[in-house]
């Protein structure tokens, strides 16, 4: 999307922050470590941060021996990005020991503080490879990776090169991510088959699985227990390469055996044993730093500072990053004591533990706050009345984990009190055999809150005093009787509520007792409650409806003629979620298995619960919805928002994990509204277009290519792979193509207001009307990407079966094509396994239902 990052907007304007926070600060290479440093000092604060960096290129070992395939340079440029969007400034073609650069250059020029991050620059060599150079079919990993870098990576350098051009059999050395990038790499430059040596065994490969398994899916062939011993030369070539076994000893120690020998033929030998810091004028330009026996420098790996107090290391060259992520942490912890010790020296005393600001951009400035009956909510989300306010605790956590208000469980009075079954509380059925979190469904009958309402009023009382911005609404049942009602809601009302909620919906135990459900099916009991509540109530107050009724929408509007402020949409369907095989229910109460019906939630009753709030906001314009049933992410809000709702309510997806989804919600939400200022053309929300592919690669138009499409099995997949990495191949020709810039210009800022909350309420009911309203003329049918398509047969089978019979399946190349018959039901593109493989288009020639048999003329 191309967002800024932007400074902190509780930091100060930059020119009223204190002196230290325009400090110096230096930083060498721009690697991962680098890169992370400079970002969280920016984000403190500091605003005169440079890199140096010797290479033409940002980003160190990440652009330069990182294949493309595993970690493209855009994602290494987009950090950069967003680390210059805070001020930091990079200077390429400069470093230590270049044009006198010191760190004792670097602080006279008045630099406060230096980080180092400059990698370890050269490979371990081991003495049998002196001589040998690449002409001859040598390799150092640092020599082949960076070589594939520069031909694969577009926008790394202004230049264009080929990719070593491999063939026959490589030999690449080593057991680590890097020996594994270069097997990989080899295949990829042309390599007909690929050994891996490692000297240990497989338990003891310090590459990331994921690394190895790729490896071992492209078919490289793994060889452990080997250590290289004699190279062996044919013509002034690499020809092979002898190895001997290695063996561990009862110490713990590798040794070699002799006399155990494997000679291996070979055309190229990568040699990827690590690397190391060898440059004389790199390391005399690090002094007076310490060094290690190692040549690197000594650092506390507390706090990444070296013998130097203002001199800093992180990465590779700290000697305690193995992956680029740890380089990463290594940036990070060092930008916190790089803080304490600049502001130490100004006589300020900053706290030992890390407390790191986050990343900001103009997303978390969005306001998501929304008024609905003079009541300011901080944001639309809140916790229903559920289980997860069982308590007031769990509120006030919700409270803090940024929950904009909660209902309490719903109480009553003394008299009501209730005591639960177990169990009661069970997953649904609906998702099929899935375990654990992600649940589509839960079933419950549970009761009301078995607390008093003494204990609900003071825990109402204790949270408004506690948490006066967060919106704090009592739930409250009675039966049908006016002074129950009245009492209640007065209670309430005293306790300091914000608003009131009246369940008249719970599905199970309640209605049996003339409360709840069996109040909320009967407009007139409604209509009547709600006239006895709002001559008790100042406050707001929502009605709770049942989606379990013939039309909701009579039951809203009793409740609106009743004077109800608003209507919360809707609780739990009633239902039953299943039976053993037995023919016993879950949940079985009792040695008996006895159950009832009970509330369905969640994703299930998603469809339901909207199609309830948009009819209730379509009957009665401008009446708040409170809207409740399977909203689990900001992308469903911002639906139910669309179809009227107000204020959303959340149960099931807290069940489903905790309370922490809030901030998922909340950024999601912030970032929903802000793209709608972009103006991004073809985007579903979040969700750019996509692009054509083939199981999510992108692929070219093959028809384009060898003019016509190729089904992916058998002999076609192998002549389609031909004519693709012949396309590949010319791809990479500098000849035939030129240089391209990659780098997509940046979105500075929205093209339009962004719009509030209220202002996308109700957005979508302009296209909801009556059957009626669409337009038979307007058809549309189905249009399969071949290109995309991989030969399932899917669309087909389920147009045959539960369609209208209009794909045909070609026998030999399983394509399928869409005839004339299509009545654009879309019942292909449901079922498609690949998003956008199917795309319904306007129909071009007249829709001809077929009747069957001929209409009459008489």
């Amino acid at each position: 999307m191309g967002i800024p990052q932007i400074r902190n907007p509780d930091l100060p304007p930059p020119d009223e922050m204190p002196e230290s926070y325009h400090s110096p600060i230096a930083l060498i290479g721009c690697g991962p470590a680098s890169i992370s440093c400079a970002t969280f000092l920016a984000r403190l604060g500091y605003d005169n941060i440079t890199i140096f960096e010797r290479q033409k290129y940002i980003g160190g070992l990440s652009t330069a021996e990182i294949p493309q395939f595993r970690l493209p340079y855009e994602v290494v440029q987009f950090e950069v990005d967003l680390m210059q969007d805070l001020g930091v400034k990079v200077v390429c073609e400069k470093g230590l020991g270049v044009n006198g650069m010191t760190l004792t250059s670097l602080k006279e020029e008045g630099y406060k503080a230096v980080f180092i991050g400059i990698g370890l620059p050269q490979a371990n060599r081991a003495a049998i490879f002196q001589d040998l150079t690449m002409d001859q079919g040598f390799f150092t990993s640092k020599d082949f990776l960076p070589m594939v870098a520069l031909a694969s990576k577009k926008g790394m350098c202004h230049c264009r090169t080929s990719l070593p051009e491999l063939r026959g059999i490589v030999i690449v050395l080593g057991a680590g991510d890097t020996a594994f990038d270069c097997a990989t790499s080899a295949l990829r430059c042309g390599a007909k088959r690929v050994y891996v040596c490692f000297r240990k065994g497989f338990t003891n490969i310090r590459a990331v699985p994921e690394e190895m398994e790729l490896a071992k899916e492209e078919q490289c062939e793994f060889l452990p227990f080997l250590s290289p011993r004699e190279v062996v030369m044919k013509n002034g070539r690499v020809a092979g390469l002898q190895l001997c076994r290695t063996e561990q000893n009862e110490e713990g120690d590798w040794l070699e055996d002799e006399d155990q020998v494997v000679r291996l033929k070979a055309d190229y030998i990568i040699s990827a044993f690590g690397s190391m810091l060898n440059e004389r004028q790199v390391t005399d330009a690090m002094a007076p730093v310490k060094m290690t026996r190692w040549g690197t420098p000594e650092v506390n790996t507390d706090t990444m500072q070296t013998s130097e107090p203002w001199v800093f290391a992180g990465g590779d060259i700290a000697g305690l990053a193995n992956t680029s992520v740890e380089s990463v942490n290594d940036g990070k912890q060092a930008s916190w004591h790089i803080h304490r010790y600049i502001q130490s020296q100004h006589g300020q005393t900053v706290d030992p533990v890390p407390k790191l600001p986050l990343f900001y951009s103009g997303i978390d400035e969005v306001d998501i706050s929304v008024e609905v009956c003079g009541i300011k909510f901080p944001n639309p989300f809140g916790l229903a009345s559920a289980p997860p306010t069982t308590s007031t605790a769990m509120i006030r956590r919700a409270f803090e984990q940024g929950w904009g208000f909660a209902l309490t469980k719903t109480f009553g009075l003394d008299k009501d009190l209730v005591t639960n079954v177990s169990p009661r509380i069970v997953r649904g059925t609906t998702s099929g055999h899935l375990y654990g979190p992600g649940q589509g469904s839960f079933l419950n009958i549970e009761l009301i809150s078995e607390k008093t309402a003494a204990y609900w009023c003071q825990s109402v009382a204790e949270l408004k005093r506690d948490f006066p911005n967060n919106v704090v609404i009592s739930s409250i049942m009675c039966s049908y009787n006016k002074e129950d009602w009245t009492e209640i809601t007065k209670m309430a009302v005293d306790s300091g509520a914000d608003a009131l909620e009246l369940n008249l919906s719970c599905p199970h135990g309640m209605g049996e007792r003339g409360m709840g459900l069996a109040c909320g099916q009967d407009p007139v009991l409604v209509r009547n409650i709600c006239r006895w509540v709002r001559e008790a109530s100042p406050i707001p107050f929502f009605a709770k409806l049942t989606p379990n009724v013939t039309n909701i929408v009579d039951i809203a509007k009793a409740a609106h003629e009743g004077g109800a402020d608003g209507v919360t949409a809707t609780n739990t369907v009633s239902g039953m979620m299943g039976l053993k095989a037995d023919g016993s229910p879950w949940p079985g109460v009792g040695v008996g298995k006895r159950t009832t019906y009970g509330g369905v939630s969640g994703n299930a009753i998603r469809p339901i619960a909207l199609r309830a709030v948009s009819a209730i906001a379509r009957a009665i314009p401008g009446f708040p919805v409170l809207a409740t049933g399977g909203i689990d992410s900001a992308e469903t809000g911002l639906q139910f928002l669309h179809a009227g709702a107000s204020v959303l309510q959340v149960c099931s997806a807290v069940q489903n994990q905790d309370f922490t989804v809030i901030e998922d919600y909340c950024v999601g939400l912030k970032a929903l509204l802000y793209l709608k200022s972009m103006e991004l053309k073809d985007w579903d929300g979040q969700s750019p277009p996509t692009e054509r592919h083939q199981k999510g690669k992108p692929v070219p138009r093959l028809e384009d290519l060898v003019g016509q499409s190729l089904p992916s099995f058998g002999p076609y997949l192998q002549q389609k792979n031909k004519a693709l990495a012949d396309y590949k191949k010319q791809l990479r020709d500098p000849v035939k193509t030129d240089v391209t810039e990659t780098h997509v210009p940046r979105v500075d800022s929205p093209k339009r207001p962004i719009p509030a909350v209220k202002d996308v309420i109700a957005r979508a009911l302009r296209y909801i009307g009556a059957y009626q309203d669409l337009d038979n003329t307007e058809q549309v049918q189905a249009l399969i990407d071949e290109e995309m398509c991989i030969n399932c047969g899917k669309c087909y089978m389920t147009c045959n079966d539960s369609g209208y019979q209009a794909i045909t399946f070609d026998p030999d190349t399983h394509l399928p094509f869409v005839n004339d018959s299509c009545t654009g039901c879309t019942l292909c593109l449901s079922v498609c396994p690949i998003i956008d493989c199917i795309k319904m288009v306007t129909r071009t020639t007249p829709y001809q239902p077929k009747r069957g048999v001929p209409i009459s003329t008489i």
